[in-house]
């Protein structure tokens, strides 16, 4: 049987935990901030490209104009039978 090599791990090192700053931001602090970490994020956004962004809003378009007519026709499918019962109760 062949001998099997133990590795020798380098030590590893002490995770330290990062502080917190505990001194209170002033109200422009706080904005100035919140700024830098919304710029931040947007750099991670991938935007649509103008193709795709046609094509969505074609899209919904489509679907508001398809939904406004299905909601218009139950409105006045309902306002027809409003209108027989009140003829029928007279």
């Amino acid at each position: 049987m062949a001998e099997e090599k133990k590795s020798n791990a380098a030590p590893t090192k002490a995770v330290t935990a990062v502080k917190k700053d505990d001194t209170k931001l002033t109200f422009f602090q706080k904005v100035s901030k919140w700024f830098r970490e919304m710029k931040s994020e947007l750099k991670k956004v991938i935007w649509p490209t103008r193709k795709q962004l046609t094509q969505n809003s074609l899209i919904a378009v489509g679907v508001m104009l398809v939904s406004s007519v299905v909601l218009w026709g139950f409105d006045e499918l309902a306002q027809m039978l409003v209108r027989v019962l009140f003829t029928l109760a007279g």
